[in-house]
């Protein structure tokens, strides 16, 4: 469960690189955030690990493998991955919806596994009331919710999610996080979250990556990682810390209305 990034770069036009010199270690078990303003390539990144985009420098490994020479398929039972939903639908049922992240394992009378498995992620998620319910209909939380269970029903020991808490309200932001933490620690994974809320970052992620402007700036424990001056420069707000064993982060204003303040 260790992912190598190596010098990787990626560009759509050679001369605007979305993403640049990045070298990162994660290994699990463990539960890292992906922090950093929008546009910066979070989920460029996210998406040259598990093959949706092919790096144009550089290489990316899984377990000491080049991804270049895992298939589809194998990327699909090694690396689970949530995708940011908002725009997504699909019309079937939730259970079908579901049971689409068991498709890399589908064998021959698997049929009944596959369905106790997905049953199993929709009574972790408490969403087991909308199996039947028509994908389309269901609120964007909802929605949510439905393609965490559909990323989690892979069962892989590597799970990748962009802003898989973006629609749901802060109950359930810590519900899901919490989730997520706790997977990383009973199962043994590594679990890797591009997210926008600092605090919650801070209080249940292992390890911070946070980006600026196509380039990794800082990597490390959460208290390592969201200071004031790395708040500062890469979001360009002043802020506070209160530190009870967790950062706690308090924005104020923009530099710039400190400035003319």
């Amino acid at each position: 469960m260790k992912i190598s990034i190596e010098n990787m770069s990626f560009s759509y036009n050679p001369e605007v690189p979305v993403l640049k010199d990045i070298n990162l270690e994660m290994e699990g078990p463990k539960f890292i955030s992906i922090l950093g303003p929008n546009g910066v390539g979070k989920s460029t990144l996210i998406h040259c690990i598990n093959k949706i985009l092919s790096p144009t420098g550089g290489n990316v490994l899984i377990d000491g493998r080049s991804v270049k020479e895992i298939s589809i398929k194998e990327m699909a039972r090694t690396v689970g991955y949530v995708p940011y939903s908002a725009n997504l639908t699909f019309p079937m049922s939730v259970l079908d919806t579901v049971l689409m992240g068991r498709h890399p394992f589908s064998k021959w009378k698997s049929v009944d596994e596959d369905l106790d498995k997905a049953y199993d992620v929709l009574d972790l998620l408490g969403i087991t009331d909308l199996a039947m319910r028509s994908f389309g209909e269901l609120s964007a939380g909802q929605h949510q919710k439905v393609m965490l269970a559909k990323g989690l029903v892979q069962d892989t020991k590597i799970l990748l999610l962009d802003e898989p808490t973006s629609n749901l309200d802060i109950r359930h932001q810590l519900e899901v996080t919490k989730l997520l933490k706790r997977l990383s620690v009973e199962k043994g994974m590594l679990i890797v979250m591009i997210s926008h809320d600092l605090n919650i970052a801070a209080k249940f992620s292992d390890e911070i990556i946070l980006m600026s402007k196509g380039t990794v700036f800082a990597v490390g424990k959460p208290e390592e990682v969201m200071t004031v001056e790395n708040i500062r420069e890469v979001y360009g707000v002043e802020s506070r810390i209160v530190d009870d064993g967790v950062p706690h982060i308090i924005l104020e204003d923009s530099i710039a209305e400190c400035n003319n303040g």
